[in-house]
């Protein structure tokens, strides 16, 4: 392996993705022998430095003779929640990366106790938290709970201040809800499970934003239309307010088609683009839309055009 310092890139860690073969990682919770006398488990373990990603899984009653696989899942952060019915589990980690990964953790046993329903709570699935979106009708879904006969959905525009004005307020057997929003606004939702003779604990609370109006027009600065500038061609426009993200055509001489494969593209905190295509005395056009964080994409902008220096 060959390393060098050049320009302040001092490590070979800039160009090889280091290997978490002979890594470790340490789970930290829910303890060996642990008993949760409630039904949401939140399992977390230490960082393993240079993994992008981490698998965790969940089996009945143990790995070396696994009933059910109850969890096998890739996530980026080192941590999470599901609930689970009462019995017994165990459950290991392992750290990955896009070359390597660590070692499974040794399996760790626990069991969860079966307690009344009161003490529970539903897990929220979908819309995360803070979502936005621009689709009308939204699908919520939540996890099932032991002991639960049917579900209590509530969804708010008034974090649930009001208890006898919530938007929406229904009971259903079943894990999901469509709802269609019908104006621009934030949301928020929540789950009860129920049964027959008792109430569970509130979900906590998602919010969710819907936004279905497009933003404003992009105006366009540099370079001036008409003007002949030199390669690369720095294209500059203005900021638009709740843009995220920009999306710039560049179009051939007709003005119609696009330059080349690459084109629309769409750019991300940004408000330039360096266009280094074209031949001399060739005209470009070129114009820009800006997108929100809900997608929904403005006008574009009207267009400009050069003349690439000879």
């Amino acid at each position: 392996m060959f390393c060098f310092s050049f320009l302040g890139l001092s490590s070979c860690k800039d160009f090889i993705e280091p290997s978490l073969n002979k890594r470790v990682i340490r789970p930290r919770s829910p303890a060996s022998n642990y008993q949760s006398p409630k039904y949401t488990l939140n399992f977390w373990w230490d960082e393993v430095e240079d993994a992008g990603f981490y698998q965790l899984q969940v089996v009945t009653p143990d790995f070396d003779a696994p009933g059910s696989l109850i969890l096998d899942t890739v996530i980026a952060k080192n941590s999470f929640s599901i609930n689970l019915d009462p019995g017994d589990y165990q459950w290991r980690v392992r750290g990955l990366n896009g070359s390597s990964q660590t070692e499974f953790s040794a399996p760790i046993t626990f069991g969860v106790l079966q307690s009344s329903i009161k003490q529970q709570a539903v897990q929220l699935v979908s819309p995360a938290n803070n979502t936005v979106t621009n689709i009308s009708a939204a699908t919520f879904i939540w996890g099932s709970l032991f002991g639960a006969t049917k579900y209590h959905f509530q969804l708010d525009t008034n974090n649930f201040v009001n208890e006898g004005a919530i938007l929406y307020d229904v009971s259903l057997p079943g894990q999901q809800i469509v709802y269609t929003f019908s104006k621009d606004q934030t949301f928020q939702w929540r789950v009860r499970a129920e049964n027959d003779t008792a109430q569970a604990r509130w979900s906590q609370v998602n919010q969710v934003v819907y936004d279905h109006t497009p933003p404003e027009t992009v105006t366009l600065s540099a370079p001036l239309s008409g003007s002949t500038v030199s390669r690369p061609v720095t294209m500059q426009w203005t900021a638009v307010k709740g843009a995220v993200k920009y999306k710039v055509y560049a179009l051939k001489s007709d003005s119609a088609s696009n330059y080349d494969e690459n084109f629309p593209l769409t750019l991300t905190n940004t408000l330039s683009y360096s266009f280094k295509s074209g031949t001399a005395n060739e005209k470009v056009y070129w114009q820009v839309a800006a997108i929100d964080a809900a997608g929904n994409e403005g006008l574009k902008s009207l267009v400009r055009h050069f003349i690439i220096q000879q």
